[in-house]
C-alpha cells in the first residue's frame, strides 16, 4: 500500500481479454466451457475511502452511499421482495431524479473461498467488463418495461442502467470490487461477447455483454473497507451517452488483506432508469 497527497493506493492484478479471432463468450456455471483470451495485468487502484467527492454518477460513473437495509437475511427471497427491492427503487431515484426505476432480483456472489453450488452465478467476476453490451442494455431496457402502457413513452426519453453493490460480510474484503473511472475509457477498448446463463435444469439464456483490452489510460479506483450499512451504485450504460459504457469492473484480491479475514460476501442488484419524453 502506498499513499500520495492523502490518496492511499494498492496493486492489484485483474483479468483483461486478449486478442481474439472468435466471438467472446462466458458462462455463469460452466466455466470450463468459457471462450476467453484472459491476460492478466498488475493495475494500480486508488482507494476512495474518504474521498467520496472525487467520484460521482456524472464524473467516475460510480459512488459510494450509506445505505441502510431492513433486510435481515439477504437469502430471504420474501425479505427482499419486501424491502430490499423498494429499499434499492427508492435509492436510485433520489440519487438520479428518474421518474420511473425497475429493479431486478439480486444476485448474491461469495470469495472462492466460500463456495455455494446451490447457487446461480454465485463467484465474483475475475475478468473486466460491463454487463450488457450496447445491443443488450437496449433490449433489457425495453423488456424490464414489461406490459407498462406508455412504455414507448419511456423509451422515446433517456434510459439508463445502473449496479448497486453490497458487502453483506464485515470488513475487510478479501476480494472488493474495482472500477474503472469511465472518463478513462474508450470505445476501442470494448469487445463485446455473450455471458450465457447456464443453471442447471433451464434453458440457457444468453445475451451480449462488454469486456475490456488493457489500456495505460484507465484508472482504476475502490472503496476499502465496505460495510453492510453502505453501498456502491455504478453506471452500466445510458443512452444519452452510449459511445461508450459505464464503469468496468472486476473483482481483485486486496493484497492488505489479512489471510484470515472472512470471506467476501456480497448482493448485486440492477436498475433501469427512465426519465421520460
Amino acid at each position: 500500500m502506498s499513499s500520495d497527497a492523502g490518496m492511499t493506493y494498492v496493486e492489484g492484478v485483474v483479468n483483461y481479454l486478449g486478442p481474439m479471432t472468435e466471438r467472446p463468450e462466458f458462462f455463469s456455471e460452466a466455466q470450463h466451457r468459457n471462450n476467453l483470451n484472459l491476460i492478466p495485468a498488475r493495475i494500480c487502484v486508488t482507494d476512495f475511502r474518504g474521498h467520496d467527492a472525487e467520484t460521482g454518477l456524472a464524473a467516475s460513473g460510480f459512488t459510494r452511499v450509506d445505505h441502510r437495509t431492513a433486510v435481515t437475511d439477504f437469502k430471504d427471497s420474501a425479505q427482499l421482495d419486501l424491502h430490499y427491492r423498494p429499499e434499492i427503487t427508492e435509492l436510485v431515484t433520489g440519487l438520479t431524479g428518474a421518474r420511473k426505476v425497475v429493479v431486478t432480483r439480486p444476485v448474491l456472489r461469495f470469495s472462492e473461498r466460500e463456495k455455494h453450488p446451490e447457487m446461480i452465478n454465485s463467484q465474483p467476476a475475475r475478468f473486466v467488463h460491463v454487463d450488457y453490451s450496447r445491443d443488450a442494455f437496449h433490449m433489457f431496457a425495453r423488456m424490464h418495461l414489461g406490459d407498462d402502457p406508455v412504455a414507448q413513452r419511456w423509451l422515446r426519453g433517456r434510459y439508463a442502467a445502473f449496479n448497486i453493490w453490497r458487502v453483506l460480510t464485515p470488513p475487510p474484503q478479501d476480494c472488493p470490487l474495482a472500477l474503472i473511472d469511465r472518463r478513462s475509457t474508450e470505445r476501442g477498448d470494448v469487445i463485446e461477447g455473450d455471458a450465457v446463463i447456464d443453471a442447471a435444469g433451464r434453458p440457457e439464456f444468453r445475451f451480449g455483454s462488454s469486456l475490456y483490452a488493457a489500456s495505460p489510460r484507465h484508472r482504476w479506483g475502490y472503496f476499502s473497507n465496505m460495510t453492510p450499512q453502505e453501498a456502491l451504485v455504478f453506471l452500466a450504460y445510458d443512452s444519452a451517452d452510449e459511445e461508450v459504457p459505464g464503469c468496468a469492473h472486476c473483482a481483485f484480491d486486496d493484497p492488505t488483506c489479512p489471510a484470515d479475514a472472512h470471506p467476501r460476501a456480497s448482493c448485486e442488484i440492477r436498475a433501469y432508469a427512465y426519465w421520460g419524453d
